[in-house]
C-alpha cells in the first residue's frame, strides 16, 4: 500500500478532528486558556516522537556509527532542526516549545504544570512521575505517545506523520478561524498556529511523508505504521473530547 493510500484512509478522520468542537472553545478567554494547559502537552510530546526516530535513523549512538540510510537521517535532521530551533520570521531563534510558552504567557493560561515536568525531567525524575501535576488528560495522552516511542520504527513515523505532520496545519487553520472571529489578540500564538500551518503543511509533512515511504517497503512495516497512526489519532480524538467536554 503507497503511502498516498495510507493518506486516503486517514482523510475523513483528519477532517473530524480539524472541525473538532474543540475549536469553538477558542472564542471564549476561560477556553483558550483551558486549550492551551492541555495542547501544551501535545507540543512537548511532539518531541518524543521526532526525537525518537532522530535516534534511530541517525548516528545518534555513543561512540558515533554512521546513519544506514543517510537521507532518511536527512529528512529527520531537518525537522528536527527547524522545529528545535526554528529561525522566526521576527529574528527570534527558539523552539516550537518555546514559542508556545510565549503564546501562553499572552493569553494568561497556566504555565505551571507544563514548567513542572520539564523542571522534573531536568532532575531526573521519571515521565511518568513528572506527568503527575499534568491534567489528566494531557497526562494520558503524554503516556499514550510514550507507548508509541517504544514500537517499531515505522509504527512511531505512521503516528508522526498521520497523528501530527498532516494533522496540524488543518487543525491549526481551524483554529487561526475561530481566534481571528473572536478577535484574540495574542501574536506568538497566531505565529505558532500560522508557523506549523506554512512548515508542516509545505516542507515537513512531505518529508515526513517520503520517510515514511522508505521505512514502509513491506506489508509488516506497512501494518505498523498503520497501527501507530491508528493509535495517535485516537489519542488526540480523547485529548480533543476531554477538553471540550466541560465547555460545550
Amino acid at each position: 500500500m503507497p503511502t498516498s493510500a495510507l493518506e486516503s484512509r486517514f482523510a475523513a478522520r483528519r477532517h473530524e478532528l480539524a472541525a473538532h468542537p474543540v475549536f469553538d472553545t477558542l472564542a471564549s478567554p476561560t477556553g483558550l486558556r483551558r486549550f492551551m494547559a492541555h495542547h501544551v502537552f501535545a507540543v512537548w510530546d511532539f518531541m518524543l516522537l521526532l526525537k525518537t526516530l532522530q535516534q534511530r535513523l541517525t548516528g545518534g549512538a555513543d561512540p558515533w556509527l554512521p546513519p544506514a540510510d543517510p537521507h532518511a537521517a536527512r529528512l529527520i535532521n531537518e525537522i528536527v532542526l527547524g522545529e528545535e530551533s526554528d529561525a522566526l520570521p521576527d529574528g527570534r531563534v527558539m523552539s516550537h516549545f518555546d514559542l508556545y510558552l510565549s503564546a501562553m504567557a499572552e493569553v494568561r493560561a497556566d504555565r505551571g504544570p507544563v514548567r513542572s515536568l520539564v523542571e522534573q525531567l531536568r532532575a531526573g525524575q521519571r515521565l511518568d512521575v513528572a506527568l503527575s501535576a499534568a491534567p489528566s488528560a494531557a497526562a494520558a495522552f503524554v503516556r499514550r505517545t510514550a507507548s508509541l516511542c517504544r514500537k517499531p520504527t515505522p509504527a512511531v513515523a505512521g503516528a508522526f506523520l498521520f497523528g501530527r505532520e498532516t494533522l496540524v496545519p488543518a487543525m491549526f487553520e481551524t483554529a487561526l478561524v475561530r481566534l481571528a472571529a473572536a478577535g484574540v489578540d495574542a501574536p506568538d500564538l497566531r505565529l505558532y498556529l500560522a508557523r506549523h500551518v506554512e512548515v508542516d503543511g509545505e516542507h515537513h509533512g512531505p518529508m515526513a511523508t517520503a520517510l515514511l515511504a522508505r521505512l514502509c517497503s513491506d506489508p509488516v512495516s506497512r501494518e505498523a505504521a498503520i497501527t501507530g497512526a491508528e493509535e495517535a489519532l485516537a489519542a488526540r480524538r480523547a485529548l480533543w473530547d476531554a477538553v471540550a467536554a466541560p465547555i460545550t
